[in-house]
């Protein structure tokens, strides 16, 4: 059985890529398993310790519909004790009023349940005015990624962001 449960929900097809290249390119095989969020269960989350989440912020700043209707099922989730990593798709450009803000609401809801949080990500190479991902000290509360506006910065990014938590999430941290 892999052992980090990546859930992903996809509006344009970005996160969905982002999710199958963090399992195929940086993690042996067989070790992160791919969740959407509109497949997947309380029971599948419960089956990990290791997790990571992604997630595109659409609209003026909400959450995707599938991830919306999948929160109760998180709620029913005991996160004591599990390793949790963030990463959420948003531009910059066209709405940097809320650059990103799903990441920011998913944060403070996974950080109410108790999850063990990893993976802050620095705001540096970024141009918004607001986003609730940012968490005030110079970092957003996980992997910020623009593939409308900076696709070239994301391997470089992704890259350097598993390395920084990779041993956390494998237990060995």
């Amino acid at each position: 059985m892999a052992s980090i449960g990546l859930f992903y929900t996809s509006e344009t097809g970005n996160t969905r890529k982002i999710a199958k290249l963090i399992a195929r390119e940086h993690f042996d095989a067989d070790v992160v398993a791919l969740h959407p969020f509109e497949r997947a269960s309380a029971e599948d989350v419960m089956g990990y310790d290791a997790l990571i989440f992604g997630v595109p912020t659409v609209g003026d700043g909400e959450y995707p519909e599938t991830l919306q209707d999948f929160l109760p099922e998180l709620d029913q989730v005991d996160f004591s004790g599990k390793r949790v990593a963030l990463f959420g798709l948003g531009d910059q450009v066209g709405y940097p009023m809320e650059f990103v803000d799903a990441l920011g609401m998913l944060y403070e809801h996974l950080e109410g349940l108790g999850a063990q949080l990893l993976g802050h990500w620095p705001t540096d190479g970024y141009e918004f005015d607001f986003s609730k991902a940012d968490i005030g000290d110079g970092c957003f509360c996980g992997l910020v990624l623009d593939q409308d506006n900076q696709p070239d910065e994301t391997p470089q990014r992704l890259a350097k962001w598993l390395d920084g938590i990779r041993a956390d999430l494998l237990g060995g941290g």
